[in-house]
């Protein structure tokens, strides 16, 4: 189960996450990132409250991270430790914006 709380502010989307990131919440994350910026210039994911992510979750940060850099910019910030400890072991972290 995950929640997202979204905040727009001109052209700023911020994402905060809360949960599992997996295979049966990615879908609805990469939904609601598609929808939501369209036309921003800068998503901000937030992970401070998300405490799991699978692979399904890499995909969506990668693809997400992908589009945002041909309109903009993507950075995940209050990443977690058990979330870093992920990206750093799987290259994301060297690939990935993280503040």
């Amino acid at each position: 189960m995950m929640t997202v709380q979204i905040e727009k502010n001109s052209n700023t989307v911020t994402m905060r996450l809360e949960g599992r990131l997996d295979t049966t919440t990615a879908p609805a994350l990469e939904k609601a990132i598609n929808e939501e910026c369209k036309t921003s210039e800068e998503l901000v994911l937030d992970l401070k409250n998300l405490n799991y992510i699978s692979s399904a979750g890499l995909r969506v940060l990668l693809g997400t991270q992908k589009k945002m850099n041909k309109q903009g910019s993507m950075k995940l910030t209050n990443v977690c430790e058990v979330v870093m400890d992920v990206l750093e072991m799987t290259g994301f972290a060297d690939i990935l914006v993280i503040e």
